[in-house]
């Protein structure tokens, strides 16, 4: 019998954390009896007086919101982390490590209206959540060494207002996944030469299978160790950083890809589409970091439709991560599904 990806199991390599992924393509056909989510609410007005994150009304903590008719960052209410934490580093045991933690966290309103997400703003409004992405890692990295930027679409990755906006979390040392793909990098970059995601990006394209989307300076694709259903990969097509580096073709490129891609997101089953989503760019560490590669990531866990998700249990946490369709799979359904939203049609 020849062995065939698309029918039977094995194991992916992602190169970028050193880990292994299984994946069974032929569980896809199994009948699903499991749990069903709830369907996706959408029907938000463009004004909600009893949101905290629209223009001019009265946050949790007593803030009002300026009037703000673009993009708007404050200092998150709630942070996970503190700028003014005591020094505490008890690393001479060696089963029970602890270090004190320094940062700041700030939300961003992607836009004035509650009704809008990313995938139905105009092209020169997604621009400016570029150009504010771009500007609060440049400033945050002038005093801390990694900035997190990311966004929870949705009640079901676990987004706690339903306005579209995003969070940056910059902290004084890298995470856990953001160290492994400094490691792994510099590995690469030391034995070959070479930058591992921009090498990985050009042979992407030559072979086209699990590539979902390009223009001049951006591809978009599924990676061929994806773990969640339809998760995606932005990359560059050129060597970069950090987001501060893009001049300005770049980052209208950057703002039409994105579109792109969370268009096609929506219309996949026809709902504001859920994911997690983050930037990993070189931290500000005073290195060379000529090893470092920007990129964004987007896990969306929806499988099979609008009600049906992937859950990460048993196996995925015992052993390593399971997927069921194949990357190409998840590919080819993104690649042709129309880039006009399905609200439009």
């Amino acid at each position: 019998m020849a062995f065939d990806f698309s029918e039977h199991p094995h194991r992916r390599y992602n190169p970028l954390l050193d880990e292994w992924i299984l994946v069974s393509p032929h569980r896809a056909k199994r009948p699903w009896q499991g749990g069903l989510e709830d369907p996706v609410c959408d029907n938000r007005p463009r004004y909600d007086p009893n949101c905290y994150l629209c223009p001019g009304n009265l946050r949790a903590n007593g803030d009002r919101n300026p009037d703000y008719d673009s993009t708007f960052v404050f200092v998150n209410d709630y942070s996970a982390v503190l700028p003014h934490v005591p020094d505490m580093d008890s690393r001479a045991s060696s089963l029970f490590k602890l270090k004190s933690v320094r940062g700041e966290a700030r939300v961003i309103c992607f836009s004035p209206r509650h009704d809008l997400t990313l995938a139905q703003m105009a092209l020169p409004d997604i621009r400016r959540v570029v150009e504010l992405w771009s500007e609060q890692t440049q400033e945050l990295g002038d005093r801390f060494s990694w900035v997190q930027i990311f966004e929870n679409r949705g009640a079901m990755m676990g987004a706690s207002n339903p306005h579209p906006h995003g969070q940056i979390w910059a902290t004084d040392s890298p995470g856990t996944f953001p160290t492994k793909e400094d490691s792994q990098q510099r590995a690469y970059y030391e034995r070959f030469g070479g930058n591992l995601l921009l090498d990985y990006a050009a042979q992407e394209r030559e072979r086209s299978e699990r590539l979902v989307i390009e223009n001049a300076s951006w591809l978009v694709l599924v990676p061929f160790w994806a773990v969640w259903p339809f998760e995606t990969l932005i990359l560059p097509r050129f060597p970069l950083r950090r987001l501060p580096d893009l001049d300005t073709s770049q980052r209208l490129d950057l703002a039409r890809i994105l579109k792109q891609l969370l268009v096609k997101y929506d219309n996949l089953f026809e709902v504001p589409f859920p994911y997690s989503m983050g930037w990993h760019g070189a931290p500000y560490n005073g290195g060379d970091n000529s090893h470092w590669q920007l990129h964004a990531h987007f896990y969306p866990p929806l499988l099979r439709s609008a009600s049906v998700k992937k859950f990460m249990v048993g196996y995925e946490m015992l052993a390593e991560p399971q997927r069921d369709i194949t990357p190409e799979q998840a590919a080819r359904r993104l690649r042709d599904i129309s880039d006009i939203h399905y609200k439009l049609r």
